[in-house]
């Protein structure tokens, strides 16, 4: 299905200039448009590269307001954010057809809401519910007790331990494991060997997360594991178990995370970052590509970017690292 400009221009609130009778149903790069896409432009040095194209309409900044142009234009603030909300009117625009495929399992107490949807050998556990138009992937499990929200998307072959909470809008990719006991030993002082620790707690995961392939995210050991609201957690992440990770925290790819770490609001992390047990970061701290954090320690300063191991902000870093290369000139 496709939407009219018009529509499109109310839903994500910018100025349209042209027919807004229009339409389009997807978006796309400027080099691989069609006249059905919609594209944007940032920059205004990419404004003609995109009026060339064959794309139906642009969304561009304001710069591109009094250009000549033989297209309808949306006039954005902020063109890239107003083309993701676009993208996702378009892509809501397809009605998803629920169902059971024959080859699912489903627990007769299981509580399915309106249009979810279980495709081929998943399998579903007494007691799960699954909210309104929620989709579960090929080959996924869902443990006994489970809750999903509505309008989440789980991906092919991820593992949803028992008792685990998921909010509305949560997006899961394939091979994720959420749930699974976390690693927690005591070790016997007289023979060396190691019994496990209890692991009775829960992952509660709230609205509007989204967590990459083969993500794992381990259970509170007695209490619980949280992922608040926004999260945005890249691929082959670990999180350990008792860990907080706050409002709107981006984690990017092969980053672990040990026991009991609290990330606040907004904190950044990036690729291969290593956290220590009971470290805490403070709100809207930044945390550089392979950085590391020290167990008990805490960053803070909203907006500050730390780097290296042990973590320091940037530029006492790179000061250091000057003076080291300094020195083995001499």
């Amino acid at each position: 299905m496709k939407h009219s400009l018009q529509q499109i221009a109310e839903a994500v609130g910018v100025r349209l200039i042209g027919d807004g009778r229009v339409e389009v149903g997807g978006v796309a790069s400027i080099e691989s448009a069609s006249q059905d896409d919609l594209v944007f432009v940032d920059d205004e040095k990419h404004l003609s590269a995109a009026l060339r194209s064959r794309a139906g309409a642009v969304i561009a900044g304001e710069f591109a307001a009094s250009a000549p142009s033989d297209r309808p234009l949306l006039i954005s603030d902020h063109p890239k954010l107003s083309f993701t909300r676009a993208a996702r009117v378009l892509a809501g625009a397809s009605v998803r057809q629920g169902g059971v495929h024959s080859t699912a399992v489903v627990h007769s107490s299981v509580e399915l809401g309106a249009g979810v949807s279980v495709e081929e050998r998943a399998v579903v556990a007494e007691g799960a519910r699954i909210g309104e138009g929620t989709r579960v992937g090929a080959g996924s499990a869902i443990g006994s007790g489970a809750g999903i929200g509505r309008d989440s998307e789980i991906y092919p072959n991820v593992t949803i331990y028992p008792g685990t909470k998921l909010g509305d809008r949560v997006i899961v990719h394939a091979g994720a494991v959420l749930g699974s006991d976390g690693f927690g030993y005591v070790r016997d002082r007289k023979t060396g060997r190691y019994e496990k620790f209890p692991q009775v707690g829960r992952l509660v995961i709230e609205d509007d997360v989204e967590i990459g392939a083969n993500t794992t995210i381990d259970r509170g050991a007695l209490d619980e594991t949280r992922i608040r609201r926004g999260a945005k957690i890249d691929n082959l992440v670990h999180i350990g178990h008792n860990c907080d990770i706050g409002e709107d925290v981006v984690i990017a790819a092969q980053t672990g995370l040990s026991g009991s770490i609290v990330l606040e609001n907004g904190v950044v992390l990036g690729g291969q970052v290593g956290i220590g047990e009971h470290a805490r970061l403070e709100e809207g701290v930044m945390l550089g590509g392979q950085g590391g954090v020290l167990p008990n320690k805490i960053l803070r300063g909203k907006g500050v970017a730390f780097w290296g191991t042990p973590a320091q902000p940037v530029r006492e870093y790179l000061k250091q690292l000057a003076t080291l290369a300094r020195l083995t000139r001499k």
